[in-house]
């Protein structure tokens, strides 16, 4: 299956570009911008008056004290049965909704989720105890189905109306364990409708059980209803090309074996299954939750559901397609409802039930299992890649920022300088917050190295090919400094921010690897050290970070042992990384981290060539950012099996790139900004046949001409990532605009 973007009549609602970097007014004004809140709802969630009334709780169970809070967010990006949705969830554990958001985007790629129709059957039991002809007993039973179903519809004539009520009728005979009395069980298939049918189910149980008692000749006890909802099951699939898989320095392929792997484990091994299915209803049971239904007896369909063939085994298949994607699938029980209880009570619930876009109960049921799946997808994608421990430094901090009390201007901040002390304590926190309140700069003990991101003006893709390209530095750097690690401890990585640590070595998976090979080449793969990051560049957003990263680390591994590299060294180096990790890069990227300042950059007999180009009059600009990752690596690569297949066709393209970007370079040194506009321009159209832009791409372009820009274009690989705007006196009005859309922005000055 190729990669693909869902169709545009179902694109938009969940896609909220950097929704996580909103503050919480933000993220409701958002979601009310979008059509998925009406004003009422705006309303109730900025006063939070949408939180449940004592009064109200006292009403719904016994000895009421007190109203238990937990955090409500909405996971973004799903598309299940060409549909869009953002889905809300009640959940305390981290990550969960990030990780759901994250999964749902990589699986839109290509079609999202498909569902079935979820049927909304509940089984209710009746049990009698049979001391005379149980064949008989069933018998009899069998032939008054008609009668059993009309008493038990007698008493809920409404339900009928709606075409629901009891449906059919089913005995089943066991042995009492203890001392063999024979048990006829009658089984009353009922169809709840919207209604999750609890009460009315075992209403119809009890009207009919002085029926069953008469024509079983036996002796009734149990009337209740059937936790196991097998009537209910929802199925659903996914499809995921590789190349919509690779990242953190792994290959699609790595990642969709590693993920056939482990749900190979889970299908034979209950230990593994436990966690396994767990980390599915981490993401059904905060839907439930959110949508006001029973969580537990979900839990309970479930895990039952999941040692139906004797053994408890996983709830998904992961396998490899003939195409050789990756194809998930669920099938799992999920009866729910949508009206009724807790949806009658509480204001949340309705809410979050109005976010949905008001579903049946079918429709909700399918997004449940799909919320499942995806749950699935990304704890497994972890545990194939980086590891989910990896993320325990970070959320640790966090939580003990939180307990200290810290606000959120300095929370990051706090977190960050937690991790960097080595003492991740309340104490430490308050103190760290204190400081910066007060305006104390923590004393740093280690010195920090740096190194720039990057924009390309003009110039992308064709610079791979020998053509020239103008690169400019941006005022976003990553830091790094090293410090003496414990005797026999190796080399370890910190990156706070990404929730990183990870030890240096040979054959390591990702960039951990990648610095082993440097660490090697500069002679100190003996050393202990611990390398800690502060990148400030966005990841996978064309934006250089990666270059950024290994010239910053290479500097502070130079500072830190006097080895006493050049400049040239340290570039050398860092291409040696980019390498590594993108296979055929340019080497633009880390000469601009390098030099950090505005390069006319060419590959001349493979030999890189550059010069510092003078600014005629400052140039304002404003990036767009999309918050949809890039990999260069898969950019770089789709154009080159382009090339491979029309080299003549594509060469042609690059010089027609080349030609604008020598002329830029002219329009640079003079202050000619409108011819520049132009040039801009006209070489995101030869991106564009190069077919790289994205919708989100184009709709920042589009922000910024519509609001007077004087020339924009996609900046770097493309697939996503970032845009620049170039710009007169309408710097402000032009990012105005673009936060309005959802996305982020930075504005700054070339001069």
């Amino acid at each position: 299956m190729a990669s693909q973007q869902p169709d545009s009549k179902s694109s938009g609602k969940s896609r909220i570009p950097n929704f996580f970097k909103m503050n919480i007014l933000e993220r409701i004004a958002a979601l009310h911008e979008k059509g998925l809140l009406s004003s009422n709802d705006l309303r109730q969630l900025t006063n939070a008056d949408h939180q449940l009334d004592i009064h109200v709780a006292d009403k719904m169970i016994e000895n009421v004290v007190g109203v238990f809070g937990l955090p409500m967010g909405v996971a973004l990006n799903f598309l299940i049965n060409n549909q869009d949705y953002v889905v809300p969830l009640v959940v305390e554990e981290p990550s969960i909704v990030a990780g759901l958001s994250g999964a749902a985007r990589i699986s839109r790629l290509s079609g999202g989720f498909t569902t079935n129709r979820v049927d909304t059957i509940l089984i209710g039991q009746i049990q009698s105890v049979v001391s005379g002809d149980v064949d008989l007993a069933i018998r009899r039973v069998e032939e008054k189905k008609t009668e059993i179903l009309s008493l038990a519809n007698s008493l809920h004539p409404k339900m009928v109306a709606r075409g629901g009520g009891a449906i059919d009728v089913e005995v089943h005979q066991h042995k009492a364990i203890h001392d063999k009395r024979n048990m006829v069980v009658v089984h009353l298939l009922v169809d709840t409708r919207e209604a999750m049918g609890a009460n009315l189910v075992n209403a119809m149980c009890e009207a009919v059980a002085s029926l069953i008692e008469t024509l079983t000749q036996g002796k009734v006890f149990l009337r209740i209803l059937s936790n196991l909802t097998d009537r209910a099951l929802a199925k659903v699939r996914v499809q995921i090309p590789t190349v919509n898989l690779s990242g953190k320095g792994f290959s699609g392929e790595e990642v969709r074996d590693g993920i056939v792997l482990a749900n190979d484990l889970a299908l034979v091994d209950p230990y593994r299954a436990a966690t396994h299915n767990k980390g599915i209803m981490n993401g059904v049971d905060a839907v439930a939750l959110a949508t006001g239904n029973d969580w537990r007896a979900i839990e309970a369909a479930a895990h039952a559901y999941a040692a139906r063939d004797g053994q408890y085994k996983a709830l998904t298949q992961w396998y490899t397609s003939e195409e050789g994607d990756l194809v998930g699938e669920i099938e799992i029980p999920m009866k729910v409802g949508t009206v009724g209880g807790s949806l009658e009570t509480n204001p949340s619930v309705k809410i979050n039930h109005r976010l949905l876009g008001s579903p049946n109960a079918s429709e909700l049921s399918s997004i449940l299992a799909a919320v499942g799946l995806a749950q699935n997808f990304a704890a497994l994608r972890s545990l194939s890649t980086d590891g989910i421990q990896q993320n325990h430094m970070t959320l640790h901090a966090r939580s003990v920022a939180s307990s200290a009390g810290v606000n959120e201007e300095h929370f990051d901040i706090v977190v960050e300088q937690l991790i960097e002390s080595g003492e991740i304590k309340v104490w430490k926190a308050k103190e760290i917050a204190s400081n910066l309140a007060r305006k104390i700069v923590q004393p740093q003990t280690i010195e920090r190295q740096s190194a720039c991101g990057k924009i390309i003006l003009l110039g992308e893709h064709a610079v791979v090919y020998g053509r020239p390209a103008i690169a400019l530095p941006i005022p976003l750097a990553v830091e790094a400094s090293v410090r003496s690690g414990k005797t026999n401890e190796g080399i370890n990585i910190i990156i706070p921010r990404w929730g990183l640590e990870q030890k240096v070595k040979d054959n390591a998976q990702g960039f951990a690897g990648i610095l082993s090979d440097v660490v090697k080449s500069m002679g100190l793969e003996d050393r202990d050290m611990e390398i800690d990051v502060f990148p400030n560049v966005p990841k996978a957003m064309g934006l250089g970070g990666s270059s950024a990263l290994a010239v910053a680390i290479i500097r502070a591994i130079d500072h830190h042992f006097k080895t006493k590299l050049s400049d040239n060294e340290i570039n050398e180096l860092a291409y040696q990384c980019e390498k590594a990790a993108h296979g055929t890069p340019s080497g633009v990227d880390n000469t601009v981290a390098t030099f950090g300042t505005p390069l006319f950059y060419q590959k001349v007999d493979d030999q890189p060539t550059f010069e510092e180009i003078k600014i005629g009059q400052p140039i304002e600009l404003v990036v767009g950012i999309t918050g949809l990752e890039s990999l260069t690596a898969e950019t770089v690569a789709k154009v080159r099996r382009a090339w491979k297949h029309s080299p003549q066709r594509y060469e042609s393209l690059f010089d027609q790139i080349a030609q604008l970007t020598t002329s830029s370079l002219e329009c640079l040194k003079t202050g000619k900004v409108e011819e520049l506009g132009e040039l801009m321009n006209l070489c995101h159209g030869y991106l564009n046949a190069l077919q790289l832009s994205t919708p989100e791409l184009e709709e920042l372009v589009h922000i910024a001409r519509t609001h007077g820009a004087l020339g924009a274009k996609l900046t770097g690989g493309g697939g996503g990532g970032s845009m620049i705007a170039l710009c007169q006196d309408n710097k402000e009005e032009i990012q105005e605009a673009m936060h309005k859309a959802g996305y982020q922005t930075l504005p700054y000055t070339i001069s």
